[in-house]
């Protein structure tokens, strides 16, 4: 399955069987190596939070697990953003831009491979957020994300969606090996990346975007 460049789809984030994130996106690149989007600020988004507005990532998982959520619709309100997702990987590459759009990191989202559905009016990409994320500078000095997190999590294996904590961690470290060589797409490809001034996204999330998680085949 390929999507059209200027296509706008869903980028959908799930925890188990529940979206957690939907992110707005415009298809900037589609081939045989993977998917390139575009979120512009102002993308309409839903956001998994409590009922009373509080972000569960600040919260405890034994608390978040007990919390009463709902998807609350937001914007992407910084800069715009390119996201790379790689096709058969377990992991994205996001491009970080400053209020000038100048390339400021890369941010590497651990997550098990994105699968594609399409139906006709509205489509999209599927992921499951793993949680543990690399940080990378432009001089591509990195560091782990949410290491705390994540091992507090693995601890409540009835609940937590990521069954293999090593896993994941030897995917990231597979990708670390790319960044201290800079191997692509640690290798400046996308940096200075515009978009066709000709694309948009609508001004709420289309209709549609809570049919079912698509699985691996």
């Amino acid at each position: 399955m390929r999507f059209e460049p200027g296509r706008v789809i869903l980028h959908r984030h799930f925890h188990g069987h529940r979206i957690g994130l939907l992110k707005t996106a415009v298809v900037a690149a589609d081939d045989e190596q993977g998917l390139l989007l575009w979120v512009p600020r102002g993308a309409p988004m839903l956001d998994r939070l409590a009922v009373d507005r509080r972000g569960l990532r600040a919260m405890p998982f034994s608390e978040w697990i007990e919390t009463e959520t709902k998807l609350w619709e937001v914007t992407w309100s910084g800069p715009s953003l390119l996201k790379w997702l790689p096709r058969g990987e377990d992991h994205s590459v996001w491009f970080f831009r400053d209020e000038d759009g100048r390339f400021t990191k890369w941010y590497v989202n651990l997550e098990e491979s994105g699968q594609r559905w399409d139906d006709g009016h509205v489509a999209g990409v599927d992921i499951v957020d793993q949680d543990l994320d690399i940080v990378v500078t432009p001089d591509r000095s990195w560091r782990w994300k949410d290491e705390e997190e994540f091992t507090e999590r693995l601890a409540y294996p009835q609940h937590y969606w990521v069954a293999d904590g090593d896993g994941v961690r030897a995917e990231g470290e597979r990708v670390v090996k790319l960044i201290e060589a800079g191997a692509f797409p640690f290798d400046g490809t996308w940096c200075d990346f515009q978009p066709d001034p000709s694309w948009s996204v609508p001004a709420e999330v289309p209709g549609g975007w809570d049919r079912p998680r698509t699985h691996p085949a």
